[in-house]
Formats: C-alpha cells, structure tokens, sequence
C-alpha cells in the first residue's frame, strides 16, 4: 500500500499536525509534490522536507505562502486593499530594491517600505 503525502505528514509531524501542513499535504495528494511546488514558487525537495517533518530552516515564510496559496490567507495592503499573504510576500521581496521604469514597483515599494508588515520582516 502506497502512502499518501497526508499519510507521511500524519506520520512525521504527529498530532497535532500544524493546519498549513495538512494543507500543504492535501493540495500534493490532489496533485503531486512537484506542482504544489510550482504553485508555491519553492523547490520539490523543499515541499518533501516539510512534509517529512525535515526541514532544516525556520518555516515562517514557507506557512505563510502556504496560507495564502491554498488557505485563503490575506492580508490588508495598505497601497491594493485585501491580498493574499504569499503576494504580499511577494511585494515585499521586490520593495527591498527600488527599481525605476515600473510604476506599480515604484508605488509597493513606497506603500512597503511604511508597512508594519514589511519592518518587521527586516528585523
């Protein structure tokens, strides 16, 4: 009998799982590791590690992508009102560079750089 990616995560995280784990293990048995890995912008090793409870890395940023993607997560941007919380993420990668030429990069990375959010994740 094969095992599901629901099965390992049950198996290495024990209960209770974390909720954006069984997420994350519920989206790879409705798919596969390697598009759930796509979709997440990360690596299948990556997707593998977590599951398996073998992460070697802090995993605050990877459950917040997870919670974006596939749990509905948003947040309240100050410059574009509701987003998702792994395209906030997103933004506020780029917003650590200034870049001219792209308005929109020039707005989030104004809107960003006041954002607590954003402070935060510098500290």
């Amino acid at each position: 009998m094969r095992l599901t990616p629901l099965d390992v995560a049950r198996a290495a995280w024990g209960e209770p799982m974390p909720d954006w784990i069984e997420a994350l293990a519920l989206a790879c048995t409705k798919t596969s590791q390697a598009k759930v890995a796509i979709r997440l912008d990360r690596t299948g090793g990556m997707i593998s590690q977590l599951l398996n409870n073998k992460y070697p890395a802090g995993t605050a940023n990877i459950e917040e992508r997870v919670r974006g993607v596939f749990l509905e997560g948003q947040v309240l941007c100050p410059s574009l009102g509701p987003l998702p919380v792994n395209e906030c993420q997103d933004w506020r990668i780029k917003a650590k560079d200034f870049q001219v030429g792209n308005p929109m990069r020039i707005r989030m990375f104004r809107a960003c750089s006041r954002c607590p959010r954003f402070l935060e994740a510098l500290e």
